[in-house]
């Protein structure tokens, strides 16, 4: 993909649309995250950055399920932190378009250096298709917990 302008909007854009090309029955979708369980036995857990229905981070989420093999349907997927470093290599070039916030990559080196540093939290990635769609986990119920009038039942 070094053909491709990872420096422009339209550049991230077109490596998306490539990207997401390459994922059979890809479909976006509309809200995902990466989250990180407590550190307690509780069932919370934490989502530094919540892509929430509306939102325009469409590389993110393919670069995460190209990493996962996921289609971008509704699931939660266990992340491994090897996982997670792939998907944070694969975006990290991004990063070369200054126009535009990488809120993801943050969000993912903190979760990554969190769960480094205390393995017994784990981490999970969760993509949302369609808000009708079943409550996945606990995991996908708090993060729609996130969204603004919205309540999802479990």
């Amino acid at each position: 993909m070094s053909e491709l302008d990872w420096s422009t909007p339209e550049g991230l854009a077109a490596i998306k649309d490539h990207l997401a090309a390459q994922i059979e029955g890809w479909c976006p979708p509309i809200a995902y995250a990466v989250g990180l369980s407590s550190a307690s036995s509780s069932g919370e857990w934490e989502f530094p950055h919540v892509n929430r229905p509306g939102g325009r981070h469409g590389l993110p989420a393919v670069v995460l399920a190209t990493v996962l093999g996921h289609d971008g349907t509704t699931g939660t997927l266990p992340l491994t932190t090897g996982a997670l470093e792939a998907a944070i290599r694969g975006l990290a070039p991004a990063e070369a378009c200054t126009s535009t916030p990488h809120p993801n990559l943050a969000a993912w080196r903190e979760v990554l250096a969190e769960a480094t540093s205390n393995p017994a939290r784990t981490l999970v990635a969760v993509f949302v298709a369609d808000l009708g769609d079943p409550v996945s986990s606990e995991a996908d119920g708090s993060m729609r917990a996130t969204f603004e009038g919205h309540t999802p039942a479990l």
